[in-house]
């Protein structure tokens, strides 16, 4: 048995039981990834997919229990090698964050700033995708860790440590009529069409929920998963746009206007997301705390390492 084949039996069922993907991550050949997988199955006595011809139809139960354990091992190999880092060189490496596009246009920037300062020869690599990508990349090990809004609670593997919270503005352009609306109210804006979040945030059922309570049901002529892309179409007059309040910036958005929405819809709160169980190199508790003061080296790893649960609140 060697990690080898390990980690192509985890990749082929990561990829949803498809070899040739799987082979194409793992950088090698088909037949190679087959051959490996077939002699762990002889040495093991069980066969971890039911096989239709040659193509893998399913994972059975034994192969499910072998599988949890082969990621266990992987993911204890992969916290030994970041441990052995961390001594030999503690300020060299990679730190890799997975996040939403608005986290890392508008909040991330200071905290990456004081980062490279702390630790220039440490190389930031940020992966920008909508929550459910992200998250995966850290299931995967992937990623050191994930920022965002939604979906971390839905991955059992991941614990969920809120960092700050916020709430949502109306943008339009200037000498829009809701700008003489006061109180601003969800009938108001209603009566305009919709320039909102893409459906994998779940923000966006937020604000849904908050129309649907009052009995109204908005024009959502266009969605988007950056809330740039939000501003660019509000700005061509396509409509009224919803979005996170941290992503406008008068100074930069000088050609729209933007209305406080806070007591319209519910406060929502971004959260980190960490593997269970995952060694974090020191740089990147360092980088936690920079970004969330109150989650300190000992709470997060106290967290991680299931000590205490992942129920922690603001």
């Amino acid at each position: 048995m060697t990690l080898r084949q390990l980690r192509y039996l985890v990749e082929v069922a990561r990829r949803r039981l498809n070899v040739s993907a799987a082979a194409e991550a793992l950088h090698t050949s088909q037949p190679g990834v087959s051959r490996q997988i077939q002699a762990l199955e002889r040495e093991l006595g069980v066969e971890v997919f039911v096989r239709r011809g040659k193509r893998l139809a399913a994972i059975t139960e034994p192969g499910r229990a072998l599988l949890a354990i082969a990621e266990r091992v992987l993911a204890e190999v992969a916290n030994l090698r970041r441990a052995g880092a961390d001594y030999a060189h503690p300020k060299l490496g990679t730190l890799t964050i997975a996040t939403t596009h608005t986290q890392a246009r508008y909040a991330l920037p200071r905290t990456v700033a004081l980062f490279k300062r702390r630790y220039p020869s440490v190389d930031l690599v940020i992966h920008q995708g909508n929550p459910t990508q992200i998250c995966e990349q850290v299931a995967a090990g992937e990623a050191d860790f994930c920022i965002a809004t939604e979906a971390i609670a839905d991955y059992p593997e991941l614990v969920s440590l809120p960092c700050y919270q916020w709430n949502r503005c109306v943008v339009v352009p200037p000498k829009h009529p809701l700008l003489k609306v006061r109180p601003l109210t969800l009938e108001a804006i209603a009566r305009y069409p919709i320039v909102t979040y893409d459906f994998a945030f779940a923000g966006r059922s937020a604000i849904n929920r908050a129309f649907e309570a009052r009995g109204l049901a908005p024009h959502v002529v266009l969605t988007a998963l950056d809330s740039d892309v939000i501003k660019t179409y509000v700005e061509l007059g396509l409509g009224v746009g919803i979005l996170a309040a941290m992503a406008f910036d008068p100074r930069r958005d000088r050609p729209l206007r933007a209305l406080d929405a806070a007591h319209l819809f519910p406060t929502s709160t971004t959260r980190l997301g960490i593997r269970r169980r995952a060694y974090l190199r020191r740089y990147a508790y360092d980088f936690i705390e920079m970004f969330a003061p109150h989650l300190s080296r000992a709470l997060v790893e106290r967290t991680v390492m299931e000590q205490a649960g992942s129920r922690y609140e603001l």
